[in-house]
C-alpha cells in the first residue's frame, strides 16, 4: 500500500468500511464509474484507459510524495472490496479548507446511496479534521440530486451557498450549484 507523507494514519476504518490511499488496481473501476456518471461531474468527456493510466502515473503518483498535495485521494472499501473513491480536493493549506469529492459504484446508487454517502462522510471527516487539522470541509454539488442534501444535513453539514444557474449540463441546460460545509469544532 502506498502512503501519503501528509498523513500519519493511512487507513481510516469504521466497521466494514474503510478509506485507504487510492489503489492503482482500482483505476479502471473508477474510470468506468466516472464515465457512467458524467452528468454530475466536472468532467466533459468520457475517460479512456490511456488517459486514466497517464493520470495515475503523472498526477496521482506524485501526490504521495508531497507534504501539502492539492488533493488526497482514497479507495473506499466495504469488506475489502472497492465500492467507491473520493478524497479531499482543491486543498487550501493556508486557509485550511478542502472540497469533498466522492463517487460510488453506479450499481450501488439505487439501494445504498444514503448509507455509503454517510459512511464516506464520516471517514473523510476524520481525515480532514483529525489527521490534517483542517478548519473547514465543503461540498460542491450540481442541483440535480436533491436526495444528497438531506444526507449532508444529517451529517451536520450546513447549506452555505447556492450558485444560481452556475453550470451547464448538456449545452445550455443550466443548473444551480449547492455548497454545504462543516467547520472543525476542535480547533
Amino acid at each position: 500500500m502506498r502512503a501519503y507523507k501528509c498523513l500519519n494514519q493511512q487507513v481510516i476504518a469504521s466497521g466494514e468500511y474503510k478509506l485507504v490511499p487510492i489503489r492503482h488496481e482500482d483505476r479502471y473501476k473508477i474510470m468506468k464509474w466516472r464515465n457512467e456518471q458524467l452528468y454530475h461531474l466536472r468532467q466533459s468527456e468520457p475517460l479512456t484507459k490511456e488517459w486514466q493510466d497517464k493520470y495515475f502515473e503523472e498526477t496521482v503518483s506524485k501526490l504521495f510524495e508531497q507534504q501539502e498535495p492539492d488533493q488526497i485521494l482514497f479507495s473506499f472499501l466495504k469488506n475489502e472490496e472497492c465500492i467507491g473513491y473520493g478524497g479531499l480536493v482543491h486543498i487550501n493549506w493556508i486557509d485550511k479548507n478542502a472540497e469533498i469529492s466522492f463517487i460510488m459504484g453506479t450499481s450501488l446508487e439505487k439501494e445504498h446511496f444514503k448509507r455509503n454517502w454517510s459512511e464516506y462522510l464520516s471517514l473523510i471527516e476524520k481525515v480532514a479534521f483529525e489527521e490534517l487539522n483542517l478548519h473547514k470541509i465543503y461540498t460542491y454539488a450540481f442541483d440535480i440530486r436533491p436526495s444528497l442534501y438531506s444526507i449532508f444535513e444529517r451529517n451536520e453539514f450546513k447549506k452555505e451557498a447556492e450558485l444560481i444557474e452556475h453550470v451547464s449540463i448538456n449545452k445550455n441546460d443550466f443548473h444551480n450549484v449547492i455548497i454545504h460545509s462543516k467547520i472543525n469544532k476542535e480547533i
